[in-house]
């Protein structure tokens, strides 16, 4: 992100409502390109360990993890086509092939509801806080990106934990988007608000210390790679860079609360199925002791390469695009601005 402000304009040169257009569009343009390793991923584990039905499996689109529950024989669901894939890059032939190209975005609409909202607030949130945190740290405001970049996941995550998990539940109970209110109210009834956040902990756990890593380490990236390639502002290629680095960094790092927080998400969304109590010792410490138990400290680890291949390219999507939509709407209010200044007064 340029440093260089307008000192008439908007901070950094653009609105917070330029900011939300832009990240909006780099949240759209990221799952177009990331969903569809994800719905070949979970193709070929579904080939190799069919999912039974009320199972649940974690899916996402680059943006976001969302919980899916297996319901078998009612409907075309993308992750219960039949196919013999030998790899995947013979599963993205066959599925368009067989099914056509559109099945390779199956299930993204429906993600999108949470996806979109929650980057846009993440996104702008982390540019105005950042801006307020440099002018007011001074000598060290080249920490304000660590800082801005955590306060504005937990409040991302804060807003959106409640949506994810009535969506979950939503899901589970077979109901319809028209019945939000009485899934909601079923919940406050029989749970208390506190169930809203159900999960909220380990979340933070995995999320903050991956976005205060990877802004931090994306901004002293960004300007190292400037200044070696003696850019005055980031090319395309710079953030890209710098994104799928950060990235990669932040979500080896954090991989053990992502095992965690996705093996909480599929035992809550499957005791939800089977109508059994979700009261269950489920803290994040007892989580980890158990999968070490079962699988051993490697175990934390699980997942390692398949992350990595998911949240490089999504970070690196993300963050450029969000960065080229915020220059072109610099561009546009610089022209905009010379242009009312050049008319005549009257």
């Amino acid at each position: 992100m340029s440093s260089q402000k307008s000192s008439s304009g908007p901070r950094g040169g653009i609105t917070p409502v330029q900011q939300m257009i832009a990240s909006c569009s780099g949240a759209i343009i990221t799952s177009l390109f990331v969903t569809p390793l994800d719905v070949v991923k979970i193709r070929l584990q579904a080939q190799r360990n069919p999912f039974p039905k009320g199972k649940c499996f974690v899916y996402c689109n680059g943006l976001m993890d969302h919980i899916c529950v297996c319901e078998n024989g009612i409907s075309k669901a993308w992750y219960k086509a039949p196919g013999h894939f030998s790899g995947t890059l013979d599963a993205f032939i066959k599925i368009i092939r067989m099914e056509g190209i559109r099945s390779l975005w199956s299930g993204l609409p429906p993600t999108l509801v949470m996806a979109v909202p929650a980057t846009v607030i993440y996104f702008t949130c982390y540019d105005q806080l950042c801006a307020v945190l440099k002018l007011r740290m001074g000598d060290r405001s080249d920490y304000a990106p660590l800082f801005a970049g955590a306060i504005a996941r937990v409040g991302s995550a804060t807003v959106i934990s409640p949506l994810e998990l009535i969506r979950t539940k939503m899901q589970s109970e077979k109901q319809s988007y028209r019945e939000l209110s009485a899934v909601i109210q079923s919940a406050l009834h029989n749970q208390g608000w506190r169930s809203l956040w159900r999960g909220w902990g380990p979340t933070l756990l995995r999320d903050v210390p991956f976005s205060a890593m990877y802004w931090f380490n994306y901004e002293k990236g960004k300007a190292w790679l400037c200044q070696y390639y003696n850019f005055t502002d980031p090319t395309f290629a710079i953030t890209f860079t710098a994104g799928a680095l950060s990235g990669s960094f932040a979500s080896i790092v954090t991989l053990p609360f992502d095992v965690v927080k996705t093996k909480r998400q599929v035992e809550l969304g499957e005791l939800q199925t089977m109508k059994l109590s979700t009261q269950v010792s489920s803290s994040t410490f007892y989580v980890m002791k158990r999968i070490v138990a079962e699988n051993g400290v490697s175990g934390l680890f699980a997942g390692f390469l398949p992350r990595l291949i998911k949240v490089a390219p999504a970070c690196a999507i993300m963050i450029s695009t969000y960065e080229f939509g915020k220059a072109f709407f610099r561009r546009y209010n610089q022209k905009k601005q010379r242009v009312t200044q050049l008319q005549p007064s009257t």
